[in-house]
């Protein structure tokens, strides 16, 4: 499927705000970027790089004042993820050398911290992609999709005794528990199709039978219409915007929709 996303940004800084945003999903296997444009308002010079993960980031100086940042992309994206609930447990031996980082606790997933919790949640469940789905299905199912009740200080811990957080507390309990089994996640931010209330959205992935897997446990079942923007251990690797001086988001919209492009016209004949 086709889709156009678009992020538009107004922030305000009382001084000059050196920025680094991560809004520019790239193109890989399971996704393809077929255009974009990147806007500043009022224009600033920027580079881009790319961090550990293979993030795009951007860097720049937000300036006194007020400033705009839009984003707008057309990408093509699977219409529905992969399911397998028989993929086995990677076992950590075979897990391939980048991902295993993501076995290990980070900032918002003390899964060191965690190991009771999550044998008893996957108790007689087969290992590997079962478990993650025993782990999804719980967060769903016990846990309150609710604003207000977490900030930027809130860990996988704190959503687990509040009992309610939002998609990034989903992810980071989701993150947790699976490496608290040894099953490598890393979260993922981007935009889903039909998220309701529209945002920019968290999820994260599970390395289980040789490959990464999606769960979402904001949602009741398997949804496609992705589009990554970034990979991480947990929010601190992938927010949309790290600044280095004070910064106030003034506004936030997202949008996401189909897109059909006409076909382009047949190539001229030799």
């Amino acid at each position: 499927m086709r889709l156009k996303a678009m992020c538009d940004i107004e922030v305000s800084a009382p001084q000059d705000c050196p920025t680094v945003a991560m809004l520019r999903p790239s193109s890989g296997l399971a996704q393809w970027l077929a255009s974009e444009a990147y806007f500043f308002e009022p224009h600033v010079p920027s580079t881009e790089y790319v961090d550990s993960f293979g993030n795009l980031c951007q860097r720049f100086v937000v300036p006194q004042g007020r400033m705009r940042i839009r984003v707008d992309v057309v990408v093509d994206t699977e219409a529905t993820i992969a399911v397998d609930p028989n993929a086995p447990a990677t076992p950590v031996d075979q897990v391939p050398d980048a991902a295993l980082q993501f076995l290990l606790q980070s900032r918002y997933c003390p899964s060191d911290k965690m190991e009771q919790r999550a044998r008893e949640l996957v108790a007689g469940v087969a290992p590997g992609y079962a478990q993650v789905e025993a782990i999804r299905a719980w967060i769903h199912g016990n846990l309150d999709y609710r604003y207000g009740v977490s900030d930027a200080a809130t860990d996988a811990l704190d959503t687990l005794a509040r009992g309610a957080g939002v998609c990034r507390d989903f992810a980071h309990v989701g993150i947790g528990l699976c490496r608290a089994l040894q099953i490598p996640a890393r979260m993922v931010v981007g935009y889903l199709h039909e998220l309701d209330p529209m945002d920019m959205h968290a999820w994260f992935e599970a390395f289980v039978g040789g490959r990464w897997y999606t769960f979402d446990a904001t949602q009741d079942a398997p949804r496609g219409g992705r589009i990554v923007v970034a990979y991480g251990r947990d929010a601190a690797d992938v927010a949309f915007l790290s600044n280095y001086g004070d910064l106030t988001t003034e506004r936030l919209t997202v949008r996401v929709e189909l897109h059909a492009d006409p076909a382009p016209p047949p190539l001229a004949a030799p």
